[in-house]
C-alpha cells in the first residue's frame, strides 16, 4: 500500500519525543519506514537554581511540533491526517511533576538535570540497598519532604514529562516500564514497582507526617503492546490546532528516552547495548543476570518490556560541545566565510582524527550541570592544559569529543571490567553520530567493544516511540516486542561496525588518566567561581 492510503486509511504509528532541546515526532508505517517528520526547538531554563520547563511550552511545543508535522505530510502527499493506527509519546527520564488532586502543578518542574536531591538519594539508597540516583523522581519526592516544602501535603499525583504529557492526551495516569524504572525501583518479575521497597518508602513518608501511597501516587506500570488508553477529545484538540485531529485513536505505554533509545538500536534483549548521546549521554546494557552488588555510577532499570538493564548515564553530553562549534561558527563570520552548521560539525569532527590518540595531554570538562558518575553535584565548563601539551585543533576538538564520553566510561568500566557483563555489539543513536565514523571509532575505543550505527541512528527516539506504538497497533501479532523488532524493522536494516583500534584504545585510557586526576581542578572551579 503506498504512503498516501497508509495515511489515508490511518494505519501508521505516531511518535512524539520530548527531549532536551528538541520536540520531535516521527510518522511511520507498520514496519517502521519513515514517512514524515516535524520538528519544534525549545530550550531548559535555570531559574531559581533550578532546571526546568514551563509546562505551558510543554504545550505549545506539542502543538508545533504536531502542526510542523502535518504541513510535512500534506506537502508531501497531499492529505491530512485524521488518525493513526497508534501513538506514543516519549520525554527525557526522570525528574518531577507534581500535581494536586485537581491537577493543579504545585512546584516547578524538576528535570534529569537537577542535582539538589542529594541527602534524599543517599537515604532511600541506603533504605533500599538499591542505587537510587539523585534524578529518580523518588528521590525529588522524598527531598521535596526532607526540605520541608508545604505543597507536598497536597501531592496526588508525580509524573515524569512522558507520563504527564500521555496523562493530558488519555486522561490515563499511566507509564511504560522503562520510564517508571527512572521514578521507582522495578521488580522485573513482578513488572511493577518493587513491593518491598514501596512499603518501605511509604513507612518513610508517614515517619515525616505524610499518608501518601507511592502506589497511588506515581502512574500505574505497563509494558510495550499494552493497552495505555485512547486519544480524548480534550487531547485530540491540544494536539492539533487544526481540529481535523478524531479522538479514540490508541496510544502505547509512555516511554522514557532509555527505552525508545533500546528500541530504537533494536538492543532489547540481553547481551546488547546502545549508547544515546545528545544533551545528556547513557549507555545502557541488558543484563544476562543482576549485578554483584550495588554501585552508585550505575542506574538499574529496564527495558520497555522489562528486562533488567545497567544504566551507565552522564548528564553532561553535547552542550559544551556545542557551544565550542558556535565559536568556531562565529569565527568564519567574522571572517567572510559561509559555512552551514552542519559542514562545520563534519570538518571539525574529522579534523579530530588527526589529534594524537590521547589529545595530546589537553583536558577538557563539559559539566554544564553536576555529574552524577563522578559525585560532583555542580558544573563548571572547563578546558585545561599543560605547558607540555601538544595544543592544536585536531586535539582540541579529540579532547571535546573524548570527555563528552569521559563520565560514561567511568560507568562502562565498572560493567565491563568489574562487573565481567557481557556484550556483543554497542549501538551508537543520536546527534553525535551525524557525522559518520568519528564518535563510533572514538566510542569503540572507550568501551573496547565493537560499535554498530545504523542509518536511522539520528532519528533517534522519536523513532523508538513511533516503533513501540506500531507495536501496539500491529506488531504484537509477529510476537514479543524483540520478534517484531528482529523479524520486520530491523531484518533489512544493517549497520556500519567499527573494531576498536588498539592504539586508539590505549590513547582513550591516557585520557581517561588525566580526566580522573583532573576531576580535582573540577571542583576547584566550582568552589573558586561563584559568580
Amino acid at each position: 500500500m503506498e504512503a498516501k492510503e497508509l495515511i489515508q486509511q490511518g494505519k501508521t504509528a505516531l511518535g512524539i519525543e520530548f527531549g532536551s532541546t528538541r520536540i520531535k515526532a516521527v510518522l511511520v508505517d507498520y514496519d517502521g519506514h519513515v514517512l514524515a517528520l516535524g520538528f519544534h526547538e525549545w530550550a531548559n531554563k535555570f531559574v531559581n537554581g533550578i532546571w526546568t520547563y514551563d509546562l505551558a511550552d510543554v504545550d505549545a511545543g506539542l502543538r508545533s511540533c504536531y502542526s510542523s508535522l502535518r504541513k510535512e505530510i500534506e506537502a508531501k502527499y497531499g492529505v491530512t491526517p485524521t488518525t493513526f493506527g497508534a501513538i506514543g509519546v516519549s520525554a527525557m527520564m526522570h525528574g518531577y511533576i507534581a500535581l494536586d488532586k485537581n491537577d493543579k502543578q504545585l512546584a516547578p518542574f524538576q528535570t534529569w538535570r537537577n542535582t539538589n536531591t542529594t541527602k534524599a538519594a543517599d537515604i532511600l539508597t541506603e533504605l533500599f540497598d538499591f542505587n537510587v540516583p539523585l534524578r529518580w523522581s523518588a528521590a525529588h519526592l522524598y527531598q521535596r519532604v526532607l526540605d520541608g516544602e508545604e505543597h507536598v501535603k497536597n501531592v496526588a499525583s508525580v509524573f515524569t514529562l512522558a507520563a504527564y504529557m500521555h496523562y493530558k492526551l488519555t486522561g490515563k495516569k499511566v507509564i511504560g516500564i522503562g520510564d517508571a524504572a527512572g521514578m521507582f525501583p522495578i521488580d522485573s518479575d513482578a513488572l511493577d514497582y518493587d513491593a518491598g521497597m514501596a512499603d518501605k518508602f511509604d513507612a518513610l513518608m508517614a515517619k515525616a507526617g505524610y499518608t501518601q501511597k507511592i502506589r497511588e501516587v506515581f502512574p500505574k506500570v505497563l509494558v510495550a503492546g499494552d493497552d495505555a488508553g485512547l486519544l480524548t477529545a480534550e487531547g485530540a484538540a491540544l494536539l492539533d490546532e487544526t481540529g481535523t485531529l478524531k479522538a479514540g485513536i490508541p496510544m502505547c505505554p509512555p516511554e522514557g528516552d532509555a527505552g525508545t533509545g533500546m528500541t530504537a538500536t533494536n538492543s532489547v534483549a540481553p547481551r546488547t547495548g546502545n549508547l544515546s548521546a545528545g544533551t545528556s549521554i547513557f549507555a545502557m546494557v541488558v543484563l544476562e543476570r543482576q549485578l554483584s552488588k550495588l554501585h552508585r555510577e550505575i542506574d538499574m532499570v529496564t527495558t520497555p518490556s522489562g528486562f533488567p538493564c545497567a544504566m551507565s548515564h552522564a548528564n553532561n553530553g553535547t552542550t559544551d560541545l556545542n557551544a565550542w562549534v558556535e565559536v568556531f561558527k562565529e569565527f568564519c563570520g567574522l571572517m567572510g566565510v559561509k559555512c552551514g552548521t552542519g559542514e562545520l560539525f563534519s570538518k571539525l569532527y574529522n579534523h579530530a582524527l588527526k589529534g594524537d590518540a590521547d589529545c595530546g595531554g589537553l583536558l577538557a570538562f563539559g559539566y554544564y550541570s553536576g555529574e552524577n558518575i563522578t559525585f560532583i553535584n555542580e558544573g563548571r565548563p572547563l578546558f585545561a592544559r599543560t605547558t607540555n601539551s601538544k595544543f592544536n585543533l585536531a586535539n582540541f576538538m579529540r579532547v571535546n569529543l573524548y570527555t563528552s564520553l569521559g563520565a560514561v566510561k567511568l560507568g562502562m568500566d565498572i560493567l565491563l571490567k568489574d562487573e565481567g557483563v557481557k556484550l556483543d555489539m554497542l549501538m551508537g543513536h543520536g546527534g553525535l553520530f551525524k557525522t559518520p565514523v568519528v564518535m563510533q571509532k572514538f566510542l569503540a575505543a572507550a568501551v573496547n567493544s565493537p560499535v554498530s550505527v545504523m542509518s536511522t541512528a539520528s532519528e533517534g527516539g522519536a523513532w523508538g516511540i513511533a516503533l513501540l506504538a506500531a507495536y501496539l497497533a500491529d506488531g504484537k501479532k509477529t510476537g514479543k516486542l524483540e520478534d517484531y523488532l528482529n523479524q520486520r524493522v530491523f531484518k533489512e536494516l544493517t549497520g556500519d561496525v567499527v573494531q576498536p583500534d588498539p592504539e586508539d584504545v590505549k590513547g582513550f585510557e591516557e585520557f581517561m588518566k588525566h580526566y580522573v586526576a583532573g576531576l580535582e581542578i573540577e571542583k576547584s572551579a566550582i568552589e573558586a567561581m561563584k559568580w
